[in-house]
């Protein structure tokens, strides 16, 4: 057993351990939560449930995993696949690289159309415009070292989010059911649904590289509190489980009142926006429009400084293994940062005739890696005295299987071999 885990826990230890999980949750509540589990809940009703607790619930030993080994060898997961081989490395930094491009966009996008809502109409602006300046302004901060602020803030942001998501759902249940007396429920339980199904859990609690991330979090947050391993454990635990209950409390938000109420639910980004808003206003008030839509955005600002920052990250300091290099210099973070806002801009500029598939796109390439982002992160914990077993050993087998027919069934219908 290693000198963390022989750290004795209290509930004052477990408080001072608390960051990197409540960091994880804060930037894992965006475009799944948003957007994929309201428009779930609008479209199917209740019925999606069992999917979006279906992906909580596999992909958590994944990422369970990336704090598990960082808080046991005091390593990142980056070095862990270092340690296996740089094969693995390799696999993680191209398809990082990936999800970089095409997840900053996203929540560039969600959070532009957020933006729109806000902006009256003469501002003459449209999305795709509105994300190269929200991208670009996430850039200018993370060059000036000005996004801290914006990230402590984003955590009372998330907290006033979920209180007011959370009133909604209670208020929406009390009034009842919105459904007219003709609607007929519609079934998600065919191939047609099945690409909607695949980008719900792309995003569905965050994109799994983000463990990655996360135990470059718990690294840097050690480095400054004494962290026993059940209290790192305990932190990431709370993060998670807030994540997939508030998924949950969207989808109820969307069941209850939009569901059967015969409005036809918008797939396209600005125009679900303000159908979102309005959810809230008819269970809060009209009052809250402005309201709703300003904790809105500063919640999706907050995830797209906070998914640029730590995407970079990662980057730099995954090249930095490959090439041997004592520690990244501020430099090669910059360059990164910048790639990232560069091509992110670059795709949404290709995507502008279609934003709704740009974001669709990126929930779907998310969830079409998570099976192997979830071996590389299940390879670490085979042996040693970290080594995964018993209940936790046979969900992440049973994950892992769950992941990767979803992908080959999603892939074979793309390729046109079902029908």
């Amino acid at each position: 057993m290693t000198q963390q885990q022989e750290v004795s826990s209290t509930w004052q230890s477990k408080l001072s351990a608390m960051g990197p999980g409540i960091l994880m949750a804060s930037a894992a509540v965006g475009g799944s939560h948003l957007i994929a589990s309201t428009q779930a809940g609008a479209i199917y009703g209740w019925q999606l449930a069992i999917i979006i607790l279906l992906a909580n619930l596999f992909k958590y030993p994944f990422f369970r995993f990336g704090v598990q080994y960082t808080l046991a060898t005091g390593d990142t997961l980056l070095e862990g696949y270092k340690r296996k081989g740089k094969l693995y490395l390799w696999v993680f930094l191209v398809l990082n690289v990936f999800a970089t491009m095409v997840n900053i966009a996203g929540v560039g996008i969600v959070t532009a159309a957020i933006l729109s809502f806000m902006l009256p109409k003469e501002f003459g602006l449209s999305i795709p415009q509105l994300s190269v300046v929200v991208i670009a302004i996430t850039w200018g901060m993370l060059m000036l070292g000005q996004y801290r602020f914006l990230d402590r803030l984003s955590k009372w942001i998330m907290i006033a989010l979920t209180l007011s998501t959370v009133s909604a759902v209670v208020i929406a249940a009390l009034k009842g059911s919105v459904a007219t007396p003709e609607f007929v429920e519609p079934s998600p339980w065919n191939l047609a649904s099945l690409a909607f199904i695949v980008a719900l859990m792309g995003w569905m609690p965050a994109p799994i590289e983000i463990s990655a991330i996360n135990s470059m979090w718990v690294v840097a947050k050690k480095r400054f509190t004494r962290i026993s391993y059940k209290d790192g454990l305990f932190d990431f635990n709370v993060g998670y489980i807030s994540t997939a209950i508030l998924a949950i409390v969207f989808l109820a938000l969307g069941a209850l009142v939009q569901f059967g109420s015969g409005e036809i639910v918008e797939r396209a980004g600005a125009k679900y926006i303000s159908q979102l808003i309005r959810m809230y206003a008819y269970a809060i008030g009209d009052w809250s429009h402005l309201l709703i839509a300003l904790i809105a955005f500063m919640c999706m600002f907050g995830t797209t400084i906070t998914a640029t920052d730590g995407y970079s990250r990662a980057n730099a300091e995954a090249l930095r293994l490959l090439m041997n290099k004592k520690e990244s210099s501020q430099v090669g973070l910059n360059l990164w940062v910048s790639f990232a806002a560069g091509t992110a801009i670059i795709i949404i500029l290709a995507f502008m005739s279609d934003m709704a598939k740009m974001l669709n796109f990126a929930m779907i390439c998310s969830f079409v890696s998570t099976p192997i982002f979830a071996y590389l992160n299940l390879s670490l914990v085979l042996k040693g005295e970290h080594k995964v077993k018993g209940g936790l050993l046979w969900l992440s087998v049973i994950g892992l299987i769950y992941l990767t027919a979803f992908t080959l069934l999603f892939i074979a219908y793309q390729m046109g071999l079902l029908s």
